[in-house]
């Protein structure tokens, strides 16, 4: 599926566009992947090419709630031999499993810096607008890769 979007967020009070498709760099991707928010493909499933979409996700359908407790506090240890991390900065993290994701500086104190580990649109309604440009069945190698190559299929690798 390709599509163009416009995704607006309340922001005090006023929906502002914080993201933003062309026709020229469409979003393209492998409906039933899990690529992408399981309500967003939802409110997709019925459209066809050439249609237009304009849904919310609540925030529970979408990053979640914000939660208070998604901080963590790095030891400056961890940058010993760098710059330390300026606030308001991302961080790429690592878990146990391997799962990458990022970080957020929120503050440095003295023995630790403190990120935020909430996705950046935790707690927040998304607006999302658009067009469907294409909607094909996925090629036997875009299966096998597990994503879209492109909007015709044949891009990518």
């Amino acid at each position: 599926m390709s599509l163009t979007y416009n995704l607006y967020v309340d922001q005090d009070g006023t929906e502002n566009l914080v993201e933003k498709t062309t026709e020229e760099q469409p979003l393209t991707f492998l409906y039933g992947a899990g690529q992408m928010l399981p309500r967003f493909e939802e409110n997709l499933s019925t459209l066809s090419t050439g249609d237009t979409f304009d849904f919310r996700l609540p925030a529970a359908d979408a990053y979640g709630e914000y939660d208070d407790e998604a901080v963590a506090n790095l030891p400056k240890e961890m940058f010993e031999g760098q710059d330390l991390p300026e606030i308001g900065s991302l961080l790429p993290l690592q878990d146990n499993q391997g799962n990458h994701f990022q970080g957020q500086v929120v503050s440095v104190v003295e023995d630790a810096v403190i990120v935020d580990l909430n996705h950046p649109m935790a707690g927040q309604e998304l607006h999302f607008t658009g067009n469907v440009l294409n909607v094909r069945p996925a090629t036997p190698e875009e299966l096998s890769h597990g994503h879209a190559h492109g909007a015709d299929g044949h891009h990518g690798h």
